[in-house]
């Protein structure tokens, strides 16, 4: 007789139960207006709800106008924001996903244009601004120089980070997930690549996670205790003398006792020259560490597209969820397919059910 399948087995976290373990990830799709998703996000959202995920993240969403990557990123810095997610989460929940959204600033990555009109650095004369950073140093030689964040603006920094929670709550989202990752502002401060500052919030490993950690306290403190936290990372740099695996375990383990739920194990981003080994879960050994050293549930993320591939995952205690972006643009129905393949139970939309 066949195991059932550990991948469409509820995950509970807090007082919120995921009916399975496969999660969509946030994926930007710079098509906000003034930081308002707009109908394309309700379609793009809620068919992944509709086809079976148990959680769907809405992409990177900015604190403050200028922690967006682009212009025509997602923001959440004003009610009327928060009030424009609420059909979405709303919807997402109507169709059996839970709800979540990440909360992010680009730092010296932002200020850029969509990728498929380049990608190139929008100066303040083309309808960008001047990006901040833990210190000057450009993404890369393509990119602005970016301004030395002061102590003032990394306290208006986490006031905005906690604002931009309470709304959340009153978007309807049920995850919160902090972007400590992917080479923006949180993992800039973690790196001693983008982070070259000679106060307590650079230097030393304590120095260098001083700000994340608060953002991470102060989040927590506003996020309600009966709904789970998640943090993105990038778990390395892929770069001799940065940010790493080992230093990840600390600050996951710092994590841990702020309160968070779920590490969302990336890698890479915050360094232009980075020599990556991608292949099919080249990032999942990152999730199984921080799992087993830091005491504390992981998500297994990058070229996850096999349903037995996921299955082995979970299975296999490397990780107790998978988030999948790039599969789930080729198929919203991912979910259901897989459950399929794996000879599990899902829901399907009634309206639906003729095709099952």
């Amino acid at each position: 007789m066949n195991q059932p399948s550990q991948l469409f087995s509820p995950f509970q976290l807090r007082g919120v139960t995921f009916a399975n373990r496969v999660f969509v990830s946030p994926m930007c799709q710079y098509s906000s207006e003034d930081g308002l998703p707009t109908d394309w996000h309700l379609v793009h959202l809620g068919s992944r709800a509709v086809g079976g995920a148990g959680l769907v993240i809405v992409e990177a969403t900015a604190v403050s106008p200028a922690g967006r990557i682009t212009p025509w990123d997602s923001g959440i810095w004003s009610d009327t924001h928060a009030a424009a997610f609420q059909p979405i989460a709303k919807f997402l929940k109507a169709h059996g996903s839970i709800a979540g959204i990440q909360l992010a600033h680009s730092g010296r990555k932002a200020s850029t244009d969509s990728p498929w009109r380049g990608g190139k650095s929008l100066p303040p004369d083309r309808g960008g601004w001047q990006p901040v950073a833990p210190s000057p140093l450009p993404f890369d030689a393509g990119s602005q120089m970016p301004r030395a964040m002061t102590v003032a603006e990394m306290d208006e920094l986490v006031e905005q980070f906690v604002t931009a929670t309470h709304r959340s709550l009153k978007a309807g989202f049920e995850v919160v997930e902090l972007h400590l990752a992917h080479g923006y502002l949180l993992h800039e401060f973690l790196s001693p690549l983008s982070n070259h500052r000679a106060d307590e919030y650079g230097g030393s490993l304590e120095n260098r996670m001083r700000l994340p950690l608060r953002v991470v306290r102060e989040v927590r403190r506003a996020w309600p205790e009966s709904l789970p936290l998640f943090v993105r990372i990038s778990a390395t740099d892929w770069v001799k003398g940065g940010w790493d695996l080992a230093q990840s375990i600390e600050l996951c383990k710092a994590m841990k006792g702020s309160g968070v739920d779920l590490i969302d194990c990336s890698s890479g981003g915050n360094v232009s020259d980075a020599k990556i080994p991608v292949a099919p879960g080249y990032q999942v050994p990152f999730a199984e560490a921080i799992r087993r050293e830091a005491g504390m549930a992981t998500g297994a993320v990058g070229m996850i597209t096999d349903a037995q591939q996921a299955e082995h995952i979970i299975a296999g205690g490397q990780a107790d969820v998978v988030l999948l972006a790039r599969q789930m643009l080729r198929d919203p129905y991912w979910p259901l397919h897989a459950a399929r393949e794996l000879g599990a139970g899902v829901t399907w939309p009634e309206q639906y059910g003729r095709a099952k």
